[in-house]
């Protein structure tokens, strides 16, 4: 076998071991991800203007742990949960894949704000949810403060990427999918 063909395979190993999850009951896996919503939300909102802007948003969709591996060969995964007026909405997952220079493991909380109640509903009835392709996210930095009364209002979808030491600025998000769970 190459040194090619047994970096990728391990690669794939990899992250197909950071993505598998043992089965649970749904209702506790509910809980589970509420709870993880809870904080992260609770962690957003310390910094200046990020409450003021979730509470101008339709909705927002938190996935507090993404997490991302690879060796030459990536990929990304995490669940969350779609939050409206503070309500549960919905349980979604995230995906991403990529092939590059990269090697090593990361994980990352991201917040989808929805200000548009047509970029919310097309969201919802989306059957796998992809940005580049379904939608524009405008991907900004809250970790100097968020004044939600100067941002574009053509910002259907607003992300906030936050990883272990802040916010994360210059990211790309294309071809990040998002898909219902059924729990």
């Amino acid at each position: 076998m190459s040194r090619r063909k047994l970096l990728a395979a391990t690669a794939a190993a990899l992250v197909l071991a950071a993505c598998s999850t043992t089965p649970m009951d749904p209702g506790a896996k509910r809980r589970e991800i509420d709870a993880k919503v809870d904080n992260a939300l609770a962690e957003l909102y310390r910094s200046e203007g990020t409450r003021q802007l979730v509470d101008r948003a339709e909705a927002v969709l938190v996935i507090p742990d993404i997490v991302s591996a690879g060796f030459i060969v990536g990929g990304s995964y995490g669940q969350g949960a779609l939050r409206q007026k503070n309500q549960t909405i919905g349980y979604y997952s995230v995906g991403a894949g990529s092939v590059g220079l990269l090697a090593g493991a990361q994980t990352r909380t991201m917040y989808l704000l929805f200000m548009t109640p047509q970029a919310l509903a097309k969201f919802q009835q989306s059957d796998g949810w992809t940005i580049g392709t379904d939608a524009s996210v405008a991907v900004i930095q809250a970790g100097a403060g968020v004044r939600a009364d100067t941002l574009n209002a053509s910002n259907q979808v607003i992300a906030l990427v936050r990883d272990q030491t802040g916010f994360m600025a210059n990211l790309s998000l294309d071809g990040t999918k998002f898909n219902r769970l059924a729990l």
